[in-house]
């Protein structure tokens, strides 16, 4: 009888701290990046895009912090907002770049498909254009997940491994953008839903996801990830 007791109270403690987990990093995840989802629940997004593209380097410490609080939560840690802010403070030069040269060319490409739409090439160049779209942002998932990883190294050095693994393991990346797409309609059908309880599960399994994609390159040990 003791011993179902002690499983049952482990297993209750375990299932806090996975719910503590997601709704801390959900809160501290929002105070970071909250100009952009600001602009993203206050304005047409298909207007107020130049904003957009200004503001979302600058919500991306956020997301490489809370990849930072990840890898400390499965590494046995349980100090979500001391590991948010020391994720945040260790990656925030490196992220801003990366986001920075991620969303310039993400606008980049998204207006040459715009222009291309009313061409005969489109049928040729919107495809093209579609994938590199996908292509980019598949290598910025796993350069952010990267930095979060090593955040002294060099970004020129991320972004070469995870050009390569990205197109190698394109699977595992398509795997990771599929489930932060689903967590973008959800974002914008019920973006209350999508910020409050779901953006950390979907970005604790891009997180995963791309973690293991990363494997060959950096010095990842084998720890739990629940």
């Amino acid at each position: 009888m003791n011993a179902l007791r002690r499983i049952s109270h482990e297993s209750y403690a375990n299932v806090f701290g996975v719910v503590y987990l997601g709704l801390m990093t959900n809160a501290l995840l929002l105070v970071a990046s909250l100009p952009l989802v600001v602009l993203l629940v206050m304005t047409d997004p298909a207007r107020s895009w130049p904003l957009l593209a200004i503001a979302a380097p600058f919500a991306a410490p956020g997301v490489t912090a809370a990849f930072a609080v990840f890898r400390e939560h499965a590494a046995g840690s349980t100090s979500v907002a001391r590991d948010f802010v020391r994720g945040w403070r260790a990656t925030w030069r490196p992220a801003v770049a990366l986001g920075g040269m991620l969303s310039a060319l993400v606008v980049v490409l998204l207006v040459d498909v715009r222009f291309f739409s009313d061409s005969p090439f489109g049928v040729v160049a919107i495809p093209f254009l579609g994938v590199l779209t996908l292509l980019a942002l598949g290598i910025g998932l796993l350069a952010f997940v990267a930095i979060a990883e090593e955040p002294g190294a060099r970004l020129r050095d991320l972004l070469r491994a995870s050009a390569w693994l990205a197109v190698r393991r394109w699977y595992l990346s398509a795997v990771s953008l599929l489930v932060l797409a689903a967590q973008a309609a959800l974002f914008a059908s019920l973006p209350a839903i999508a910020i409050g309880i779901a953006a950390s599960a979907a970005l604790y399994l891009a997180w995963a996801n791309s973690r293991f994609t990363l494997r060959p390159v950096l010095a990842i040990e084998d720890t739990k990830t629940a």
